[in-house]
């Protein structure tokens, strides 16, 4: 990076307070486009340290019912990858200073065509991308032109991987390091902390990087346990199925929705900052 990024200033900032972040997910989009921007707005004075935004996508294979429903419901509602962009840009309007990481696959993006995309991403002010699909040894692909344009390639490891992996998936790598707790897709299975609080411990013996921890974090009290051993927690399905449940029959968000959804991230927040007291 040619200068401090958002991703590593807010890192260090929560460093300096001697506390854990709060990453959350959404889907852009849904349940339609000014929903989502009311959120993705909201969410910093809830409590956010971090935004993930994900990139609506008709097959999303890493990811539980929630998050796949929730690609249907904003494709469904028109949702594309330049409105994705356009939606950022419009959070970037009132907010210069909260990271956003796209989170998806790259099917989108290399139908959007790589060059493009890097300029109009940057443009609209995203941080870092996490793609899922395209392995370290695809770094070609996407990675090494994302560095190329100062965007974060931000990489996940899980429990499977080994300390003979860990230095190809930290190649290139910067802004965290996302540790999948546990196996298997996501909003499917509850975090264990201090299996946790062991994977977080040999991956600082290989970097130096945030480790922000995710999958599986349903409660506050789940993300507190989490941001005691971590550098951040990461939230995403109880997110999503929260704006689910504020949905009415036809899938339109009922008034009060994106309140009723901003109130329960923020007593996420609530309990990640209290939990190293």
């Amino acid at each position: 990076m040619s200068s401090k990024s958002r991703l590593e200033q807010r890192f260090a900032e929560l460093k300096a307070q001697g506390r854990g972040g709060l990453v959350t997910f959404i889907t852009a989009g849904d349940p339609c486009f000014e929903a989502s921007l009311d959120l993705v707005r909201g969410l910093p004075g809830a409590g956010v340290d971090v935004i993930e935004l994900g990139m609506p996508f008709s097959d999303p294979m890493a990811d539980g019912p929630a998050i796949q429903a929730s690609s249907l419901r904003a494709l469904g509602a028109g949702m594309t990858l330049a409105k994705t962009l356009d939606l950022v840009r419009r959070f970037r309007e009132r907010d210069s200073a909260t990271p956003i990481v796209l989170m998806g696959y790259y099917n989108p993006i290399y139908s959007y065509g790589v060059e493009a995309f890097l300029a109009d991403a940057k443009g609209a002010g995203v941080d870092g991308l996490i793609v899922v699909d395209l392995p370290p040894e695809e770094d070609a692909e996407l990675c090494l032109p994302a560095l190329k344009a100062d965007i974060h390639w931000i990489r996940l490891a899980t429990p499977t991987t080994g300390d003979r992996r860990l230095p190809a998936v930290l190649a290139n790598t910067g802004g965290f390091l996302y540790y999948v707790s546990i196996m298997g897709i996501t909003g499917t299975r509850a975090v264990q902390a201090d299996a946790v609080r062991v994977a977080v411990e040999r991956l600082k013996r290989h970097t130096e990087l945030p480790v922000a921890v995710g999958f599986g974090i349903k409660t506050p009290e789940q993300a507190a346990d989490i941001a005691r051993v971590a550098d951040a927690a990461v939230v995403g399905s109880a997110i999503v199925e929260r704006i689910k449940d504020g949905l009415d029959a036809e899938g339109r968000p009922r008034p009060g929705m994106v309140s009723d959804v901003l109130d329960f991230v923020g007593s996420l927040a609530t309990g990640v900052r209290a939990a190293r007291d």
